[in-house]
């Protein structure tokens, strides 16, 4: 889980520090709710084909992590 969590960042200067994909400003949250309205993996990477499987793994990870825990560690780069 680590692993796939390591793939999740939040830097306060970009999208408002929302958890994105590492190196992208592609939210967490907006995975998520592809995923929750029944978009395909397989869709989901064709409209965003700078992300991975294991990236939508670990926003499904962030989540499922989000909902067990108060805090989530995720990296956040040093100002």
């Amino acid at each position: 889980m680590n692993d796939l969590l390591n793939r999740i960042s939040a830097d306060p200067k970009i999208c408002f520090g929302k958890p994105c994909v590492k190196n992208t400003r592609i939210w967490v949250s907006l995975i998520l709710d592809y995923l929750a309205a029944g978009e395909s993996m397989e869709a989901i990477l064709k409209a965003y084909p700078q992300l991975k499987k294991e990236d939508i793994l670990a926003c499904i990870a962030y989540g499922s992590a989000m909902s067990r825990e108060n805090i989530v560690s995720i990296s956040i780069p040093a100002a």
